[in-house]
This record gives structure tokens, C-alpha cells and sequence, in this order.
């Protein structure tokens, strides 16, 4: 599935991503509506991580979706 599916189908894969990331807030999930860049950047402040490492966790999470 590459992120132009999951922009069309957020609503249905949200909670599968709800799931995988836990500690981002519904204010989080409302910014991101499905776009890569914000989802990205919300996973790298929530967790602490590098851009790079929110970028792969989003890879990983596409291709098991």
C-alpha cells in the first residue's frame, strides 16, 4: 500500500495506527488527517525520536498494512 491508500483510507487504518502509537493524543491524529510529513513529525516529538527513525517506523507500518 504506498501513503496515497492510507490518505484515502485514514479513517479505516487509523485505528491499526492508534494501535502502533499509542501515546500520540486525538488532537495529534486531527493534525495528521493522513499526511505523512505531520504523522511523522507528532511521532518524532511524542517519542523522542530521529526523523529518520519515525520515517522507518511509518515504512514498516505501511508495509504491514
Amino acid at each position: 500500500m504506498n501513503w496515497d491508500q492510507i490518505e484515502g483510507k485514514w479513517e479505516q487504518l487509523i485505528g491499526k495506527a492508534k494501535e502502533k502509537w499509542g501515546s500520540l493524543t486525538d488532537d495529534d491524529w486531527k493534525v495528521a488527517e493522513g499526511k505523512r510529513d505531520q504523522l511523522a513529525g507528532r511521532i518524532q516529538e511524542r517519542y523522542g525520536y530521529s526523523r529518520e527513525k519515525a520515517e522507518k517506523e511509518l515504512d514498516d507500518w505501511l508495509n504491514d498494512n
